[in-house]
């Protein structure tokens, strides 16, 4: 199989194989839900490893906790991270304007210390918070939905 109708159905197997994975609906939750969280923060390359770390921490499921750390991909990072960026801003008040995107694509922003990454890492603290609870509370209640539509039939 191959070409876009193979890529679908080996997507549709794997979702299968992840819904279907060993686990209580709480712990699959938790391991989503704690990717999430861990996919909020700009450390890229580790955010897998944490999010497998706070899984074990949460008693989580490994699998899902490495899938929702895709939250942030390359094509979400600058969005989520601008927004996490003006999360932190709202509560500690303005600080220096963003660089512009060509400095950003060359990691310029570590380079303005301080007053961007403590608002870049309160915001992303708290959308991750928001978002691990968000993401984490609909798969445990699609997961309930499920387990009692199942029981029925």
């Amino acid at each position: 199989m191959r070409g876009p109708k193979g890529w679908l159905q080996r997507l549709r197997q794997w979702l299968l194989w992840l819904w279907h994975h060993e686990a209580t609906r709480g712990q699959k939750a938790r391991g989503l839900a704690a990717g999430v969280f861990m996919g909020c923060f700009p450390i890229f390359g580790l955010q897998t490893l944490l999010g497998i770390a706070l899984a074990s921490l949460v008693r989580g499921n490994h699998i899902l906790a490495a899938a929702g750390t895709w939250i942030s991909n390359p094509l979400t990072y600058i969005p989520l991270y601008w927004f996490n960026y003006a999360v932190g801003c709202r509560v500690m008040g303005p600080g220096p304007a963003l660089p512009s995107l060509e400095a950003l694509q060359q990691g310029a922003i570590w380079e303005m210390g301080v007053a961007i990454s403590s608002r870049l890492l309160l915001g992303s603290t708290l959308v991750g918070l928001a978002s691990a609870a968000l993401f984490g509370g609909l798969y445990w209640c699609l997961l309930t939905r499920n387990k009692r539509g199942s029981a029925h039939t």
